[in-house]
């Protein structure tokens, strides 16, 4: 699904790999206007170019080195997209393995639990003065801009933003997006794949803070880095990416935690 718009996976795995025709997305969509249809989807962050007739995602020919990666994380008070919300949010953008921007902001609420603020650390009382989710999701959404989403469990942090754009009256996001998690199994030999653990596995973040957005953010755009680095050298566009991360064979595990052996040495 796209939006209002629905692509069956079929034609949606073409996007990436072998073009989708213009007959093929207008058959499927409920606008006569394709052009239309690939501006509405465009303004929800996911870009779709024309080449030799057919039509793909842009990030089909957009080297890794030239893209714009979006490393998000988003602390909630609660599991729940229809009854919880976001109430903290941070990013960085990543581009050429170097850090180029950050998003920070806490988001008001009126209810946090006891459990919530336990983790996080975050109160109802240190959101008392911060803005309102309607304004944080619009800067936000122009921060993201059509960069790709990634986050350490993607499939979180993507959902509840999206819910959270429509929740305030816009429409869900649709950018191209990865996780960490998926990456790191299969370019870094890990016993586990928290991102805590990898934090003190690879020393990725010294300084962070973990349940806090911005901290885990950089600690996630770091072990993205990492995992960047660790490529082979056939995965080289955007879409490579995407797939190898999904497809690719993952790492065996060792059998035993180095970090406890590091702790009875």
């Amino acid at each position: 699904m796209l939006g209002d718009f629905a692509l069956d996976r079929k034609s949606l795995s073409k996007l990436s790999t072998a073009g989708l025709s213009y007959e093929s997305i207008k058959s499927q969509t409920r606008s006569e206007d394709v052009d239309f249809t690939l501006e509405l989807w465009r303004a929800q962050g996911l870009n779709i170019v024309r080449d030799k007739a057919l039509y793909y995602y842009a990030t089909k020919f957009i080297d890794i080195k030239d893209a714009v990666f979006c490393i998000v994380d988003v602390e909630t008070n609660g599991s729940k997209t229809d009854k919880h919300q976001i109430i903290e949010i941070g990013a960085v953008k990543i581009l050429n393995g170097e850090i180029i921007d950050t998003f920070e902001s806490l988001v008001h609420c009126t209810d946090i639990n006891k459990h919530i603020t336990d983790i996080t650390g975050i109160s109802v009382e240190d959101t008392k003065n911060a803005p309102p989710l309607k304004q944080v999701m619009q800067e936000f959404k122009l921060f993201l801009a059509d960069s790709i989403f990634v986050a350490h469990d993607v499939k979180f942090d993507f959902k509840f933003i999206s819910s959270m754009m429509e929740k305030i009256g816009l429409s869900p996001i649709l950018n191209r997006h990865l996780c960490s998690i998926n990456l790191a199994e299969r370019t870094i030999e890990s016993y586990r794949y928290g991102l805590s653990y990898l934090n003190a596995l690879l020393e990725l973040h010294k300084e962070a803070t973990h349940h806090r957005a911005l901290s885990d953010a950089i600690t996630t755009a770091k072990l993205f880095i990492k995992s960047l680095s660790q490529l082979d050298n056939n995965v080289t566009t955007v879409e490579d990416l995407i797939n190898f991360s999904k497809n690719e064979r993952r790492l065996k595990r060792p059998k035993f935690d180095p970090l406890l052996k590091d702790e009875e040495e």
